[in-house]
């Protein structure tokens, strides 16, 4: 455990910047195409209404990705922009935030309350999707997963802050 005064506990205490909610995909079925929408349910242990993942207890209800690691899957993959989110099959993605900064800590999206409980490693599909090199140009770009803590409701611009300890 860290010591609260430490300043190691102080910088990670430190200010974040609000992150936005840019994109929603849901998986309705075990390789089904992503369902883009602009607006969702989050349910307390259960995950994105309408996914295929939700009511499966456990530490991966949810799954988000950074905006900006998008641009930086596409490059390491040479394409001409971004990698497409619905390509990783993340849930949601996030600009303008460091999403490791949310480590052990809660969060507010919308009308939701989450917890950060992993991050979000590629799988063999990755390479199913983009071809040989798939995965290596999602290492350490895959996003993170989450629990929801609390029922709300989430829409495209929403804010994610994350919560005081």
């Amino acid at each position: 455990m860290l010591n609260p005064a430490s300043p190691l506990a102080r910088l990670l205490e430190g200010p974040l910047r609000p992150g936005r909610l840019c994109w929603i995909g849901l998986r309705p079925a075990r390789r089904a195409a992503m369902e883009v929408v602009a607006a969702a349910g989050l349910r307390a242990g259960q995950g994105l209404a309408g996914d295929r993942y939700a009511g499966r207890e456990g530490a991966r209800q949810v799954t988000l990705i950074q905006a900006e690691h998008l641009a930086a899957i596409g490059a390491y993959l040479g394409l001409e922009g971004p990698a497409a989110p619905e390509r990783l099959r993340r849930n949601l993605v996030i600009s303008g935030l460091n999403l490791l900064a949310l480590k052990g800590r809660r969060f507010r999206l919308g009308g939701a309350l989450l917890e950060m409980s992993g991050e979000c490693h590629p799988c063999s599909r990755m390479e199913e999707e983009f071809g040989p090199g798939g995965y290596n140009a999602v290492r350490g770009h895959g996003g993170i997963t989450a629990r929801v803590l609390e029922d709300g409701a989430i829409r495209l611009g929403d804010a994610l802050t994350r919560e005081k300890s």
